[in-house]
């Protein structure tokens, strides 16, 4: 009896010795994995923004737009996290083949909830692809006209006149119609100018085409329209036409109105204003 019960403890002794010393190896061997993914987490931090700031100044050497720079450093920086990720979780010892296939899973269920947002995103693909307009150019769409301040991934940001900002879904901005003012170096200006019946069209014409001479910012070529457009009811209308450089367009257009006033004013031609005659018929 004595005997046996010494065989059952010597035998309990040896399954905890290596209940111990299974515990050992599966702690080193954990220590070892995470140790390698500590490394290469830190190892791939570094990595990562070493290649962000080496894709930032590729970009800005090349004199990219800035909005096509900002969406592309930060769609750059996901990709490079997303691989760090699964490089960090196969140095734990995970599969990644399953660490993948749920990320697809995720990805897909993501997907469909956000189908307009993807929508939004491919719209901004295409319109860093094509460019109907940058960062800086003063546009018109969806019923709203202001500077192009921002491309991001999912959205246009428009800063209005008023300093108002507009989020504008990219979807939408590359399907929808986009009127772009400023994308051309110069731009045609037109007024309407209406005198009194019985003035001197000619002399009229020849103040307005001096007005327009005397601006520098006014060019040359093509050369200054100046023409009757219609008779109207009240006045003769003379149609006026120059062509400006675009950054200039908003000062000549008031300015140049003001000098027509006062160069009319001293000249004595008089401007119209609405008048009806009247005949009285007596019985």
């Amino acid at each position: 009896m004595f005997l046996l019960q010494a065989a059952a403890q010597s035998a309990g002794e040896v399954k905890f010795d290596q209940l111990i010393e299974r515990l050992l190896d599966m702690s080193v061997s954990a220590g070892k994995h995470i140790l390698a993914a500590i490394v290469i987490y830190v190892v791939g931090r570094f990595i990562v923004k070493l290649l962000n700031r080496m894709v930032r100044g590729m970009l800005e050497r090349r004199n990219i737009d800035v909005g096509v720079q900002s969406f592309l450093r930060s769609l750059v920086n996901i990709l490079l996290t997303v691989l760090l990720v699964i490089s960090v979780v196969s140095a734990l010892g995970i599969n990644t083949t399953s660490f993948a296939a749920l990320l697809a899973s995720a990805g897909v269920a993501v997907g469909m909830a956000l189908s307009g947002n993807l929508q939004n995103f491919a719209g901004g693909l295409i319109i860093l692809l094509f460019k109907p307009y940058k960062v800086g150019d003063w546009i018109e769409a969806q019923g709203v006209q202001g500077t192009v301040k921002e491309i991001q991934i999912f959205h246009t940001l428009l800063t209005m006149g008023d300093n108002k900002v507009v989020y504008i879904p990219n979807g939408s901005m590359s399907t929808a119609v986009v009127i772009n003012y400023t994308r051309n170096e110069t731009r045609r200006l037109e007024w309407t100018i209406g005198i009194d019946y019985g003035e001197d069209v000619n002399k009229a014409r020849n103040a307005i085409l001096e007005v327009l001479a005397a601006d520098k910012r006014v060019l040359n070529e093509p050369a200054p329209f100046v023409a009757v457009g219609a008779l109207a009811d009240s006045s003769v209308n003379l149609t006026v036409r120059v062509w400006v450089n675009t950054g200039d367009y908003w000062g000549v257009y008031h300015e140049t109105f003001q000098s027509i006033y006062d160069t009319f004013n001293q000249r004595g031609i008089n401007f119209p204003f609405p008048q009806q005659t009247i005949h009285l018929v007596k019985e």
